[in-house]
C-alpha cells in the first residue's frame, strides 16, 4: 500500500486510459455507504450538538485508518479470490472461526439494527409511519431487494444514494451559519471534551465497521480479478486503491458535514440532540422546512441504502463460516441475510430508546473491530495466504499500530464506563 502511495505522488502509476478507470469504481463506493448509514447520523449529530467542531478530527483519523483497512481487505479478495470470512474458514482453524465469525455476525446485526431504525425514523418523519411498521416494511423491502439482484445492479443504486445523500448536506451546509475556523481546526486538532469518550467511540465505530470490511473482500473476489497473471493483479490493487480513495473521502465529507451542521444549527443554540427526530423538528423552524424535509429523505435514503449493504455483508459472513462465497440464491447466504435483518427487526422492537439504541449499535461496533482488524492483518502478513504480496515492513507495522490504537481506545471506553464517566 505505501509503494502505491508512492506511486500516486511520484508518478509512476499508469495513465487511466479513457473510461478504464470507471471499470474499477463501485465496490469502494458500496462500502462508503455503510459508514454514512443512521448509526453514523446519530453518533455525529450527538458529537456536533454537544461538543461543537471539537470532534471532526475523529473522522479524519478513522478515514484515514479506513483507506488502508479497506484497501487491505480488498487486497485479500484480489490476491486470493477469496473473501475474509472464506480465509478465515480456511486458513484461522475452528476455534478462531467460531470466535472471528460469530463476533462479526452479530457486529452485521448491530449494523442492520441501526439501518433500519434510520429508515423507520426517516418513514415517521416523513409519513408519520410508526417505528414498527416502518422497521418491519423496511426489513422486508431490504430481504425482497438483496435475495432478487446481482452486486452490480445494486452497485449502481447504492452509488447513486451516496451521490443524493451528500448534496443533501451540501444544501444543509450552504444554509447553516458555519464557523469555518472552528471547522478547520476541528477536522485536523485532536480534542477530547469531558464526557466525550462514548462519543468519540461511537463515530469511529460508525466510520470504521466491520461488516464493511468483509463486504469490500466479498465484493471484490466475486470478480474473480485473481485469476490474471501477475501484471493484471498489480494493475488491479493499483486501480482499487483509487477507487477506495475517492469513495472514503466522499464519506468523510458527507460525516464532517454532518457535524458540521449539527455544530452550527444545534451547538451555538445550547440544544443537545437526543433524538433524530427532535433533530429534523429542531431544523425547521432554524433553518425552515425544506431543510427538515431533506434531512429526513436523505436519513431515509441512508437507513435502506446501508441496510443493503450490512444485509450482504450478514450473508457473506455466515456463507463463509462454511467456506463459500456469497451467492443469494444458496440457502447459506440466504440464511445469513435473513438472520442478519429479521434479529435486528426483533431487537429494534424491544427497543425503549431508539436514538440510545443507535449510539450503542455504534459502540457495539467499535468493540468487535479489533478482532476482525486481527483476522485480517493476521491473513494478509501470512506468505501461506498471501505469497508475494504479503504485507511486510512498514506497512505491516502500520497495520498493527491501527490495531493496537483501536485496542486501546475500547479499553479507555471500558475504563470509562466501570467509572461511570
Amino acid at each position: 500500500m505505501l509503494k502505491i502511495i508512492r506511486q500516486l505522488f511520484t508518478g509512476h502509476t499508469p495513465k487511466l486510459g479513457g473510461l478504464e478507470i470507471l471499470k474499477y469504481v463501485g465496490p469502494g463506493f458500496v462500502v462508503t455507504i455503510g459508514f454514512i448509514d443512521p448509526g453514523n447520523w446519530a453518533a455525529n449529530v450527538a458529537a456536533g450538538s454537544q461538543f461543537g467542531y471539537s470532534l471532526l478530527w475523529v473522522v479524519t483519523v478513522s478515514t484515514l485508518i479506513l483507506i488502508l483497512v479497506q484497501h487491505n481487505a480488498a487486497h485479500l479478495g484480489i490476491v486470493t479470490g477469496l473473501c475474509l470470512s472464506e480465509a478465515i474458514s480456511r486458513f484461522l482453524g475452528k476455534k478462531a472461526k467460531i470466535v472471528f465469525l460469530g463476533s462479526a455476525m452479530l457486529a452485521s446485526i448491530s449494523t442492520s439494527l441501526a439501518e433500519l431504525l434510520g429508515a423507520a425514523i426517516g418513514l415517521n418523519m416523513l409519513f408519520g409511519m410508526p417505528l414498527s411498521i416502518g422497521t418491519l416494511l423496511t426489513a422486508v423491502s431490504i430481504i425482497a431487494v438483496v435475495l432478487s439482484n446481482g452486486y452490480r445492479v445494486i452497485e449502481r443504486y447504492l452509488i447513486g444514494f451516496v451521490s443524493l445523500i451528500g448534496l443533501s448536506f451540501i444544501y444543509e451546509i450552504f444554509l447553516a451559519d458555519v464557523n469555518w475556523q472552528a471547522t478547520a481546526n476541528g477536522l485536523f486538532v485532536p480534542a477530547f471534551p469531558q464526557g466525550s469518550i462514548i462519543i468519540i467511540m461511537a463515530v469511529l465505530g460508525a466510520v470504521i465497521m466491520p461488516h464493511n470490511i468483509f463486504l469490500h473482500s466479498e465484493i471484490i473476489q466475486s470478480r474473480e480479478w485473481h485469476l490474471g497473471d501477475e501484471e493484471s493483479i498489480r494493475k488491479h490493487l493499483r486501480y482499487e486503491y483509487i477507487d477506495t480513495i475517492l469513495a472514503m473521502i466522499a464519506g468523510w465529507t458527507i460525516n464532517s458535514a454532518m457535524i458540521i451542521v449539527a455544530a452550527a444549527v444545534f451547538f451555538v443554540h445550547g440544544i443537545t440532540v437526543t433524538e433524530l427526530p427532535q433533530a429534523e423538528a429542531t431544523l425547521r423552524p432554524l433553518l425552515g422546512n425544506n431543510a427538515a424535509r431533506v434531512f429526513a429523505l436523505a436519513l431515509l435514503m441512508a437507513g435502506f441504502s446501508s441496510a443493503v449493504s450490512s444485509a450482504l455483508a450478514g450473508g457473506s459472513i455466515f456463507a463463509g463460516w462454511f467456506g463459500e462465497p456469497l451467492d443469494v440464491h444458496d440457502n447459506h447466504s440466504r440464511l445469513g441475510v435473513l438472520i442478519s435483518v429479521s434479529v435486528a427487526a426483533l431487537l429494534i422492537l424491544l427497543l425503549t430508546d431508539p436514538f440510545q439504541g443507535l449510539i450503542w449499535s455504534q459502540v457495539a461496533l467499535s468493540i468487535q473491530l479489533p478482532w476482525t482488524l486481527l483476522a485480517l492483518i493476521m491473513l494478509t502478513s501470512s506468505a501461506k495466504v498471501m505469497g508475494e504480496h504479503r504485507n511486510k515492513g512498514v506497512e505491516k507495522a502500520v497495520l498493527w499500530g491501527i490495531a493496537l490504537f483501536i485496542t486501546g481506545l475500547n479499553a479507555i471506553l471500558l475504563f470509562s464506563l466501570l467509572q461511570g464517566t
